[in-house]
């Protein structure tokens, strides 16, 4: 994918599970956020979408690494790598690299200053030069196509990777926000633990991943049902091949509770919202975005538990990215950029 022109200019949405990069308005990364270090030297081997493949098949001296966990920095080093690496790979000529980009990146509404410290310093040493970061709620919202910045309540559900971050945005700023680090990882590990529980089926990170996608549901009874997902795998027990059919109401079963959790955060988040901005969230609906808001049946789920109309972004996976891309643009004008 070649790039463009020479204004270093890059948003970024560093997220658990994926990483995109938006240059000139357009997407130029979107891959998994992981990289592959050759354990001897500590170089890089691949990052995005090779290293992802790498997953699970390491050799000895290769070690892939996701360097971010709960959406939060959790490996410095891997994090550098990982945005110089993406950065680069963006980057067809060599000349676009530059050390001296501005950029904006999107974070988790509840980090801590430490954390906001990790991201600045990743950033900066992979090449940026004015790093400003945004709230990704904030982001989701400017990415949907909301006005942040009218006199009115807008609430935002954002479930990634690592965190859901549920916000009320009012005037350009967050009135009321809860981050809880239940989201899309927990249901990952909800289904690899109920696969070796249930079925006595060993599964890795990547095929749960792909259960989830293919049978995923947070209902036990779907309109469109999908066909059962058949998963290969060794038995914990004999080691000898099995193979095992998962339908998408266990599915829903297996991830009962940290749907409710997210239900639960989502109902006291609207319990400390003042009334006013309360009475616009009931009007105008709550806005779901990230990899999580595809999960089959969660915006009827939650419509139907809380009795306010729950609407799918129309891109959630790339919400953030597209929120945090419009920031770019207009620097002057949102004062609630972090810088």
């Amino acid at each position: 994918m070649g790039i463009l022109s020479f204004t270093k200019e890059i948003a970024i949405d560093l997220g658990t599970a994926n990483t995109i990069i938006i240059h000139n308005d357009k997407i130029v990364i979107d891959e998994p956020s992981i990289v592959a270090i050759e354990k001897r030297t500590g170089k890089l081997k691949a990052v995005g979408r090779q290293a992802k493949l790498m997953q699970g098949k390491e050799n000895d001296d290769i070690e892939t690494i996701r360097p971010l966990r709960k959406g939060v920095i959790a490996n410095f080093n891997a994090a550098e790598m990982m945005i110089r690496g993406l950065i680069k790979k963006a980057s067809s000529k060599s000349n676009w690299f530059s050390p001296s980009m501005k950029m904006v990146v999107g974070i988790p509404s509840g980090s801590t200053e430490v954390e906001i410290r990790a991201v600045r310093d990743s950033s900066e040493h992979a090449g940026g030069r004015d790093v400003y970061m945004i709230y990704e709620p904030m982001a989701a919202a400017l990415g949907i196509g909301i006005d942040v910045l009218a006199p009115q309540g807008n609430m935002i559900v954002d479930i990634g990777g690592g965190t859901t971050e549920i916000a009320v945005i009012s005037l350009g700023g967050i009135v009321s926000n809860k981050s809880i680090q239940v989201a899309g990882d927990d249901l990952t590990d909800d289904i690899m633990e109920h696969m070796s529980r249930v079925h006595n089926v060993k599964v890795g990170e990547r095929t749960a991943e792909q259960i989830k996608i293919h049978v995923g549901s947070a209902l036990t009874e779907l309109e469109n049902p999908p066909e059962d997902y058949i998963v290969h795998g060794p038995n914990k027990m004999t080691a000898l091949p099995m193979e095992v059919p998962v339908s998408y109401q266990e599915i829903s079963h297996c991830i009962e509770k940290s749907i409710s959790r997210i239900e639960a955060a989502v109902l006291q988040a609207l319990d400390e919202t003042p009334p006013e901005l309360y009475s616009d969230i009931v009007m105008n609906g709550i806005f779901l975005a990230g990899g999580g808001a595809m999960l089959r049946g969660l915006d009827k789920r939650l419509t139907d538990k809380i009795g306010i109309q729950f609407h799918i972004a129309e891109d959630p996976l790339l919400a953030v990215a597209k929120g945090t891309g419009v920031a770019l643009k207009n620097i002057e004008t949102f004062s609630f950029l972090i810088r």
